[in-house]
């Protein structure tokens, strides 16, 4: 656009040298009557040429303004936008964080020996057979293998298995290399939960070596037993179905998890409790 703007400029600043020039000579001559009449006539058309070539620079020129002040203000405006969208994203984050801090003082209270320290995932790492994820905090924030992860309501989310300086990896208890000793929270039958292998049971919880007799409801609470790693009581999930397993002698139970793990993205490691 430029480079159009500037060779129409050159033309219009060769046309008005021609025009000088004429009317230079238009002076010369226009001392004799049939002089003038004949410059006259030769340069009218140039004249209304030259004009007519003066408006379209001008209105080049005003679309070129136009189009180089929109364009500025179009690149400021975008960037107002991104920072609006940038700030209304961490009022968002920090109201959700907030939110679950306010749950997360509830579990305190009803456990004054724990001692908890939040953490913000920054990756996961999940397949068939394996459920992991990364959080952004390790051994300089006082974190260690074998500590608990569980969300502002008291629900198992993994153990940490790995760890650095600055991060920590957590295997979920959808993995099924965790297994948890567990109990029905309403009629205290106990097992061992892991996560469920089967290729239609992703996502869910198998309770195994339960009671031949036991009686399960559907969305009977299971929680942990306690033990030297995980703190009695922890919610791990609910019943939805329940059989007997391949000897036919112990039962087993399916849960769903109850902490949602695609939904998630801070949770809080148990640093500490006493354990009974």
């Amino acid at each position: 656009m430029k480079k159009l703007f500037r060779g129409r400029v050159r033309l219009i600043l060769l046309l008005a040298v021609l025009l000088a020039a004429a009317t230079a000579l238009t002076a010369a001559l226009s001392g004799t009557a049939w002089g003038s009449r004949t410059v006259q006539a030769v340069l009218t058309p140039f004249r209304s040429g030259f004009s007519a070539l003066t408006r379209q620079a001008e209105r080049y020129y005003n679309y070129l303004f136009n189009y180089e002040s929109l364009s500025a203000e179009n690149d400021y405006l975008r960037r107002q936008i991104s920072s609006m969208e940038n700030e209304v994203r961490t009022a968002d984050s920090l109201q959700r964080e907030n939110e679950r801090l306010k749950e997360l003082l509830g579990l305190q209270e009803e456990h004054e020996d724990y001692r908890f320290n939040e953490a913000y995932i920054v990756s996961w790492d999940s397949s068939s057979w394996k459920s992991t994820f990364t959080i952004g905090k390790g051994t300089r924030s006082g974190l260690e293998t074998g500590m608990v992860v569980v969300t502002e309501y008291g629900q198992v989310v993994g153990l940490i298995t790995d760890i650095g300086p600055n991060w920590a990896t957590v295997t979920t208890v959808l993995d099924t290399s965790l297994e948890i000793s567990a109990s029905v929270a309403s009629a205290g039958y106990t097992g061992v939960v892991q996560g469920a292998y089967t290729t239609n049971a992703s996502g869910k919880l198998r309770m195994n070596y339960l009671p031949s007799d036991a009686v399960l409801r559907n969305n009977d609470q299971v929680v942990t037993t306690g033990s030297t790693v995980y703190p009695k009581g922890l919610i791990l999930g609910y019943v939805e179905d329940a059989g007997f397993d391949e000897t036919g002698v112990a039962k087993y139970a399916m849960l769903r998890p109850a902490a949602d793990l695609e939904d998630l993205e801070q949770v809080f490691v148990i640093t500490d409790y006493v354990s009974e």
